[in-house]
């Protein structure tokens, strides 16, 4: 008896367990059905489209590079006797800018000059003793014609006026050595004075009156700024949107307040292998020479630009399987409350702030804040109570929502 009581209140408390754990079941399956069916309003924030001006601009650092630099630098060995100019001066065309000790080359000039008077005395003397053998040649051939000279005298007439003939032509020939030593020695003495072969500053100076230079070793350096080079380089994937002649801003820590003027002036036809970049040449106008070699610049390319534009602020994008879209924030013609309708966009220009929207046309604001929170058709409410525009359309459609753009 007592183990049939035990069995009954134990099926009681099984049964009372089981239906305990149907309840909560059911009635949890309850509070969500009714949280599904209540519709979730979700706050957000909201800006207008608007039309403006709107560029793309890439951003590159590079290095200014002067338009033309080069070496003075003797041809010959010496001494150094004079330096006419310091770091930072002007330097025309064609001015001197150094000399060497010419002594040695003086003296060089005046043995060739004296060689060549001897040249020449020699060869008027040769031209005497040929003139002579000549004459000498033809009164021994009228002689042999009217049978009085013998024909031994003719051919000693004849070998001697082929000797003093050919003395001739040595004596001119030591002549034209002579006048290229004497050359050889004028250049040689030009040499030790060293003029600019382009005007502009000089840029470094390397070394001091007094000193020994052998042959090609450095004296100054020269550079021209009235236009300057800005090196920069670019990746691989830009590399075919730089083209040459894009205009260019170039701005430098020296003159942070100062924007200068550029452009794209030469593009690399390689990538270097190992980094994939390309070098990037840009030319600008320096007139006020305020720009120096060896500056860091910062510069700024427009890839592309439109007066005027749609635009959007970047936080209204939304990306979803590689679509982007926007929430447009309506009005609900039933509820007349606001909605958050969602279009998919042809985009356009993207700055670092804005990006162009090329379609549809927008009429309402757009959510910038909570979209992630939002389905097509949500209902929202705007952060300070603000109202959204009557109304919202693709260019060329009517006012009713396109539906076939929301997801």
């Amino acid at each position: 008896m007592k183990k049939i009581v035990l069995i009954i209140i134990g099926v009681a408390f099984l049964a009372f367990l089981g239906w305990r754990i149907i309840s909560l079941i059911s009635g949890s399956q309850e509070s969500m059905m009714e949280g599904r069916g209540q519709a979730q309003t979700v706050a957000v924030e909201t800006a207008d489209a608007g039309l403006k001006p709107i560029k793309e601009i890439r951003e590159f650092t590079g290095t200014v590079y002067p338009i033309y630099k080069y070496i003075i630098a003797p041809k010959t060995s010496g001494r150094v006797v004079e330096i006419t100019k310091r770091i930072g001066d002007w330097v025309n065309k064609g001015e001197i800018i150094a000399r060497l000790d010419n002594d040695e080359y003086q003296q060089a000039v005046l043995q060739a000059e004296a060689n060549l008077k001897i040249a020449k005395a020699s060869l008027n003397e040769a031209e005497s003793q040929f003139e002579l053998a000549r004459q000498e040649l033809e009164r021994e051939r009228s002689l042999q014609e009217k049978g009085i000279a013998s024909s031994s005298e003719l051919d000693t007439a004849s070998t001697n006026y082929d000797a003093k003939k050919s003395g001739l032509e040595l004596a001119r020939a030591q002549v034209e050595q002579s006048e290229a030593s004497l050359k050889s020695a004028q250049i040689r003495l030009n040499y030790t004075v060293l003029t600019s072969t382009e005007p502009g500053y000089i840029g470094e100076r390397y070394v001091d009156e007094g000193n020994l230079l052998s042959t090609n070793s450095p004296l100054v350096s020269i550079i021209g700024i009235d236009t300057v080079i800005v090196q920069a380089t670019i990746i691989e994937k830009d590399y075919g949107r730089i083209k040459v002649g894009q205009p260019a801003e170039i701005i430098v820590d020296a003159f942070p307040d100062t924007t200068f003027a550029g452009t794209v002036a030469r593009i690399a036809p390689v990538l270097e292998e190992a980094s994939r970049v390309a070098k990037v040449e840009l030319e600008v106008n320096n007139s006020d020479r305020l720009l120096k070699p060896g500056m860091f610049a910062r510069i700024s390319v427009v890839l592309q630009e439109k007066a005027l534009a749609q635009v959007v602020p970047n936080e209204a994008l939304v990306k979803s399987s590689g679509r982007e879209a926007v929430f447009i924030v309506e009005k609900d013609p039933v509820s007349g409350g606001n909605i958050a309708r969602r279009y998919d966009v042809e985009t356009g220009i993207s700055t670092n702030t804005e990006t162009e929207i090329i379609s549809p046309e927008i009429k309402g604001p757009v959510v910038v804040l909570g979209q992630h929170l939002l389905q097509d058709g949500g209902s929202v409410t705007l952060s300070g109570g603000a109202d959204a525009s009557p109304s919202v359309a693709p260019a060329g459609e009517s006012s009713e929502p396109n539906r076939g753009r929301g997801l």
